[in-house]
């Protein structure tokens, strides 16, 4: 396994830190009221008024960033995909059937029912705002089921 004292060619030092995803989006306002309501916290926008082309979020330590797809394209040259399941993101979570029928019952977009995995995980998957699954992940006490942890 590699970690930040390998030398690399070119990486004689640890150059890096606190690395981030960014996933691309029609509507940065829409994927943060969406991530929001899973507990992140917004900590970052830009612009700082008005409607935002990029904003950050935080859960635990862990930063998720948010860009639109034109600012991408015409800020950064990029040529971001625009359709598929391009990533995902998984959340922990107590009761995972729990999380899931508040969710679902709220409106979001169910993708996969509860089950175990692997005989140690109970997961259940949604879609968020546009498209990317969120699984929502439970570890399982020893012997569970798939009628319950």
């Amino acid at each position: 396994m590699r970690d930040a004292t390998d030398t690399s060619p070119g990486l004689t030092t640890r150059m890096f830190s606190n690395p981030q995803v960014i996933l691309f989006t029609d509507d940065v306002e829409r994927a943060v009221a969406f991530y929001c309501g899973l507990g992140f916290r917004e900590v970052f926008r830009v612009p700082a008024e008005g409607r935002p082309i990029h904003a950050d979020l935080e859960m635990d330590g862990y930063r998720i960033g948010f860009a639109t797809l034109d600012s991408s394209r015409r800020d950064h040259g990029l040529t971001p995909a625009t359709a598929g399941q391009r990533s995902t993101l998984t959340v922990w979570t107590a009761d995972t059937r729990a999380a899931y029928a508040d969710l679902v019952a709220s409106g979001v977009p169910a993708h996969r029912e509860p089950e175990v995995w692997l005989g140690r995980l109970l997961i259940a998957w949604v879609l968020d705002p546009d498209g990317n699954p969120v699984q929502l992940a439970q570890e399982l006490s020893p012997g569970a089921t798939s009628s319950g942890p």
